[in-house]
């Protein structure tokens, strides 16, 4: 409540803050992270420079009987992007609208897919021979006989 009294900032003191960081401590700080980072750019370089030399050491040496060096190999890009993909796109259509030889001993055609989903249409999906009614009968009455356990 007294302080409600008192005018604004009066008892406030203006001034800098005392428990900053030393200037001392920040440059230690700095030269020991220069130091380091040397240090290790030091080590770097050593190492690529090891790796490479010996990378040089196990190269194949170029045939004697060569005049021009070796070119390296690149990817292999394609001269007109797409081509393949139509060709193949063209076989598989041609395929899947013909009639032909799967297999000719066997008697093994394929037919165009539009035939193929009419006729699977009109006779249904093949399905495993059911068994017959007295065959059933008898596999209901073993399962009937067996004792619970």
């Amino acid at each position: 409540m007294a302080e409600a009294n008192r005018p604004h900032g009066a008892g406030v003191r203006t001034g800098y803050e005392t428990s900053d960081l030393s200037p001392r401590a920040i440059a230690l700080f700095g030269l020991g992270l220069a130091l380091t980072l040397i240090v290790v750019m030091a080590i770097t370089y050593g190492l690529w420079t090891l790796f490479r030399e010996t990378d040089a050491r196990r190269a194949a040496r170029p045939s004697p009987f060569s005049f021009t060096r070796e070119p390296m190999a690149g990817p292999r890009l394609e001269d007109e992007p797409g081509r393949e993909l139509k060709a193949l796109r063209r076989e598989e259509e041609a395929r899947l609208s013909s009639y032909g030889w799967v297999d000719r001993e066997k008697g093994v055609v394929h037919i165009p897919i539009d035939s193929a989903i009419e006729i699977l249409a009109k006779r249904g999906l093949p399905t495993r021979p059911s068994q017959a009614p007295a065959e059933q009968d008898r596999a209901k009455q073993s399962i009937r006989r067996e004792p619970q356990r």
